[in-house]
């Protein structure tokens, strides 16, 4: 809850700065303060304070119970489908989303999701405007796989100029997500 007479935001916006002191660095001079209101700048300020006093947690521990998945060997493809869409909804529950998913097919998504993202080590915020965007396709580690699903006709032109070797063709996206 946030205060709503000028004095109580003031005196908020005081303690704020009191608290953020230790972790004091670029990102307080990297939005220009001056031009927000007090209570957008408390809002702000309290997102990095959240920030800097966030425990490091495996994606899996951000739920109550942990989130663990099934081995997906045991599972059919409908059954993996479905455990795949619930999943990627819990997923959302917390601002996780997912980009570039649409070359992988639901078993490697779900794979990924196993493998990568519930064990990679996070900050969690709890807040519900914090956002944590997972990127399923590593631009430089799966070159081919990017300029065939997703770089613009630009990017892919680009490429081209720059290495000279032959672009792979232009696909649509084998996975719609």
């Amino acid at each position: 809850m946030y205060p709503t007479n000028d004095l109580d935001l003031i005196l908020q916006n005081a303690r704020l700065r009191d608290e953020l002191e230790p972790f004091h660095d670029e990102s307080l001079e990297a939005v220009n303060i001056r031009q927000m209101s007090t209570a957008d700048e408390n809002r702000y300020l309290s997102s990095l304070l959240a920030w800097e006093r966030a425990p490091v947690l495996p994606i899996s521990q951000w739920f109550m119970p942990h989130l663990q998945l099934a081995n997906h060997e045991s599972m059919n493809e409908e059954e993996l489908r479905k455990r795949l869409h619930q999943t990627i909804g819990q997923l959302a529950s917390k601002n996780i989303s997912l980009e570039s998913t649409g070359h992988l097919s639901d078993r490697q998504l779900y794979c990924m999701i196993q493998r990568d993202i519930l064990p990679s080590q996070e900050k969690f915020t709890g807040l519900i405007d914090s956002q944590l965007v997972w990127q399923c396709l590593d631009q430089d580690c799966d070159e081919e796989s990017w300029l065939r699903y997703y770089a613009s006709d630009f990017e892919r032109e680009q490429w081209w100029l720059e290495t000279g070797l032959r672009l792979p063709p232009k696909e649509e996206m084998p996975f719609q997500r």
